[in-house]
């Protein structure tokens, strides 16, 4: 999609090269949605590409992946074997059902900031304790984990001008033990319900529930839960309207899925009879 409003680009090597945002900006990373539709707002584009951020950085206590990481340099990750949650990074690259121009080319940032409810490295992000680290338009930097960072569909706590710099990942949360499920109304569709849990080595539980919900909702459970726990701590975590609704899945649906994912992925965790 050819964007015929933009007048000019910005090329910024460092952050103080930033340009002072306006009416009009938007950031550049991969443009994968960027580009896919008309943007008649937009007057100037903020390419990030030249600040040339390392895509993925192991340290001795996190996993940082820098906003402009793209979902292949992700998904070809070469982890370390003590990480038993690292299948999620396959799993959930995976549950985009994109071409390998895709893969190549959107970033894991993009993902995160378009905040769609079946955003897969939101799934991700979040069931890893991921946390945000937000270069603010005036100056400084916030923090704010990735579950708390979008608040509803194609809603999240940006404000004009905030950039999204980096995700860091508890090496912790990818030492976890960790289950998957994810369910699509189409054989190749978005997703309609995606679920991470983990199991701490203290018998801590925790499970994420994405894109059947406007937003990331977590539960965690300090001991093992029955079904029966389960199903209520989820009916009352998740309030009917924060059930998704769209041509991929009805609520009462994704409701369904939800409480039947869930009970899947406690079985798995913990050796449960699914009831």
């Amino acid at each position: 999609m050819d964007l015929n409003t933009i007048t000019s680009v910005a090329h910024p090597q460092t952050r103080a090269q930033l340009p002072a945002w306006t009416t009009g900006d938007a950031w550049l990373a991969g443009g994968t949605w960027l580009y896919s539709e008309p943007q008649v707002h937009l007057r100037r584009l903020i390419d990030l590409s030249d600040l040339r951020w390392p895509p993925l950085t192991i340290t001795e206590s996190h996993l940082s992946i820098a906003a402009t990481c793209t979902i292949a340099q992700l998904e070809g990750l070469a982890c370390p074997p003590d990480w038993l949650a690292a299948p999620l990074i396959g799993q959930c690259c995976r549950a985009f059902l994109a071409s390998f121009k895709i893969w190549k080319t959107a970033t894991v940032g993009g993902n995160v900031c378009m905040s769609l409810p079946a955003g897969p490295m939101i799934s991700l992000t979040s069931a890893l304790d991921g946390v945000c680290t937000i270069w603010k338009a005036g100056g400084g930097e916030q923090n704010i984990p990735v579950v708390d960072f979008v608040t509803g569909n194609q809603s999240n706590r940006l404000m004009p001008g905030d950039l999204l710099r980096q995700i860091d990942i508890p090496i912790a949360a990818l030492r976890r033990r960790a289950a998957f499920r994810q369910i699509s109304l189409a054989p190749v569709g978005r997703s309609a319900a995606l679920l991470i849990g983990s199991l701490d080595p203290d018998g801590r539980l925790t499970l994420t529930i994405t894109a059947s919900t406007v937003r990331p909702v977590q539960l965690s459970f300090a001991k093992a839960p029955d079904a029966a726990a389960l199903r209520a701590a989820i009916s009352e975590g998740i309030t009917e309207e924060l059930y998704n609704t769209d041509i991929h899945g009805k609520p009462l649906w994704r409701k369904h899925m939800t409480l039947r994912l869930a009970e899947e992925i406690r079985g798995e965790l913990l050796g449960a009879t699914p009831s």
